[in-house]
């Protein structure tokens, strides 16, 4: 049980923070260039909403999963 909590807060960490990257590029905050191309890559400029929504979506699940598997840890 305590290697399923482990990779739990690992996995929500990681989660939570590409939540984040995902809002604060789709808020036009953070402004990345394409690392991996199979195609013709630009970056995308200007706000997104719908980036937005996923990145604040992705990170509220994150943290729920953080905060449950967290609080697992201190019961006996």
């Amino acid at each position: 049980m305590k290697l399923k909590r482990v990779v739990l807060t690992i996995v929500s960490i990681i989660t939570v923070l590409l939540g984040l990257l995902w809002f604060l590029q789709g808020s036009d905050i953070v402004h990345l260039q394409p690392i991996l191309c199979f195609a013709d890559c630009e970056p995308i400029t200007g706000k997104s909403p719908l980036w937005q929504v996923i990145g604040a979506s992705v990170f509220i699940v994150g943290l729920v999963i953080f905060i449950k598997s967290v609080r697992g840890r201190n019961k006996p």
